[in-house]
C-alpha cells in the first residue's frame, strides 16, 4: 500500500470516530443545555471537517509532477493543513461568541450521570485517536496527519475542561459552563497557532535539513574537496536540496558529472525525506559566493 493510501485510510477511520464522538457530545449538550458539551461537540465536528479537508488535500497532492508543476503537487497537502488551522480559528471565535451569549442570557445547564459517561467514553476514544494519528503522521511524514493529531489532542484537553465544568455546575456554580467554553477556545487558538506555524514553514521554504549534516555526509565521498552553499526547502517528507561541491581543477567534465551523480544517489539513500538533489560542480580554488 502506498504512502498516500495509508494516509487516506487513516483519515477515513479518524473521520468516522470523530463523527461518532461529536454527535454524542453535541446532541446531549443540546438536550441538557450544556454549553461546555456543545462546544466540545462542535470542536469534534470540526475535527471531522478537517479530516474531509485532509482527504481533499491528499487527492490534489497525489498527481505526479508535470510540465506545469515540475516540483509536483505536494504543497496541496500543506494547504489542506492550513485550512485545518483556519477552521480552528473560526471554531475559537464561535465558542467565544457562544460563551458571551450564555453569560448575557443566564442559561442554566443540566448535569446528569449520562453527561459524565458520554464525556469519559468520548475522551478515551480521542486519546486513542491522538496517539495513533501522531504515530502514523511521524512514520509517514505527513503534514496533514500531524496537524490533525494536534486538533484531536486539543479535544482531549477540552474534554477535561468540560468534565471540570460539569462538576462545578453540579456543585452549584453554573457560571462555570461559559467559562469552560472560553478555556476551550483558548486551547483551540493555541492549537491553531501550532498548525499554522508548521504550514508557514513549508510555504515560506524554511530550511528543512541541517546544512552541517548534509556537508558532513557529502564529504565522506572520495574526490570531494569541499561542500558549501547548501540549501533545502519543501515539506518535511518532500525536501529539495541544492549544493555546490569542489573538485580538482584538472578533472574532466565526465569525471565531475559521474561524481555529481554519485552525490545525488548518496543523499537520496542517506536521507529518506529528500526528493531531489541539484549538484553544482566548482573547481577547487574558485571563489565562493558571499553569504
Amino acid at each position: 500500500m502506498s504512502r498516500l493510501q495509508d494516509i487516506r485510510r487513516i483519515l477515513l477511520w479518524v473521520l468516522l470516530l470523530n463523527v461518532l464522538v461529536a454527535s454524542a457530545k453535541w446532541v446531549y449538550g443540546l438536550m441538557t443545555h450544556s454549553l461546555g458539551m456543545q462546544a466540545d461537540g462542535l470542536h469534534s465536528f470540526f475535527d471531522g471537517l478537517s479530516n474531509v479537508i485532509g482527504l481533499v488535500g491528499l487527492w490534489l497532492a497525489s498527481p505526479q509532477p508535470d510540465a506545469e508543476h515540475p516540483y509536483g503537487h505536494k504543497k496541496f497537502e500543506t494547504l489542506a493543513a492550513g485550512a485545518i488551522g483556519g477552521f480552528l480559528v473560526l471554531t475559537c471565535l464561535y465558542l467565544l461568541w457562544k460563551a458571551y451569549r450564555s453569560w448575557t442570557l443566564s442559561l442554566h445547564p443540566e448535569v446528569t450521570t449520562i453527561s459524565f459517561i458520554i464525556m469519559f467514553i468520548t475522551m478515551g476514544i480521542n486519546i486513542f485517536v491522538t496517539k495513533w494519528e501522531q504515530q502514523k503522521g511521524k512514520e509517514l511524514k505527513s503534514d496533514i496527519l500531524v496537524a490533525d493529531s494536534y486538533h484531536t489532542a486539543s479535544d482531549v484537553l477540552t474534554s477535561l475542561s468540560v468534565l471540570g465544568g460539569l462538576i462545578a455546575i453540579q456543585a452549584g456554580y453554573p457560571f462555570m459552563d461559559p467559562l469552560v467554553a472560553v478555556v476551550i477556545a483558548g486551547v483551540i487558538a493555541w492549537t491553531a497557532i501550532i498548525v499554522l506555524k508548521d504550514v508557514l514553514s513549508s510555504l515560506t521554504d524554511r530550511i528543512r535539513l541541517d546544512p552541517h549534516d548534509i556537508r558532513t555526509a557529502v564529504k565522506t565521498l572520495p574526490g570531494i574537496l569541499d561542500c558549501h552553499e547548501i540549501r533545502t526547502r519543501g515539506l518535511t517528507n518532500h525536501v529539495f536540496v541544492d549544493l555546490s561541491i569542489h573538485v580538482e581543477p584538472t578533472w574532466s567534465v565526465e569525471q565531475a558529472h559521474v561524481l555529481a551523480t554519485d552525490v545525488e544517489r548518496f543523499l537520496l539513500s542517506h536521507f529518506n525525506s529528500i526528493e531531489d538533489v541539484v549538484v553544482h560542480i566548482e573547481p577547487e580554488g574558485h571563489p565562493q559566493k558571499p553569504l
